[in-house]
């Protein structure tokens, strides 16, 4: 019986300092800009795109998969902030990483007005550059005109998270 108290309580122990730890990983992540990795990648059509394609652009960077339930409930949000500020140099941009015929499918049957690149197997690599320690799905850092990134959120980010940290990134409308 004491042991069986002592394994509780180690347990107890162990799970408090993880999710500690991982708040404050989380916490220090989103404290200093760090540049955003330069990458390559092809979208549904097969046409290559560059991370320099989007310089000077505030970026939504989203890596998501078809078969993630969380990723799949954060898009409607994208594409309803995509459409409020897309005049003002924001860009969704979701990165899948996911097979190729999947997330075809699954655009067909969403009304996804941003860009979808295929990262596919070296998807996971790509995110660990973004900072994605927890390789979670989804991930999503927010990149400013600097090619900074100022904000990362591993899990189902929020509307409210986004439009926080997005405004005052926003130039003010004329």
């Amino acid at each position: 019986m004491k042991n069986t108290g002592l394994i509780l309580l180690a347990a107890v122990f162990a799970l408090a300092a993880g999710i500690l730890t991982k708040h404050l990983l989380t916490s220090l992540a989103n404290t200093e800009p760090t540049p955003m990795p330069a990458f390559t990648l092809s979208d549904l059509a097969g046409k290559t795109h560059s991370s320099a394609e989007w310089q000077g652009k505030i970026l939504v960077v989203n890596f998501w998969a078809t078969w993630c339930p969380p990723c799949r409930k954060e898009i409607p949000t994208f594409v309803a902030l995509q459409n409020q500020w897309a005049s003002q140099g924001v860009v969704f941009l979701g990165i899948a990483i996911d097979e190729a015929k999947a997330v075809k499918n699954f655009h067909e049957d969403m009304a996804i007005n941003y860009p979808l690149l295929l990262a596919e197997t070296t998807g996971a690599a790509l995110a660990r550059e973004f900072g994605d320690a927890m390789e979670a799905v989804p991930y999503t850092v927010i990149v400013n005109q600097q090619g900074q990134i100022i904000y990362r959120k591993p899990g189902e980010v929020s509307k409210d998270d986004l439009i926080f940290q997005i405004t005052p990134l926003l130039t003010p409308q004329k």
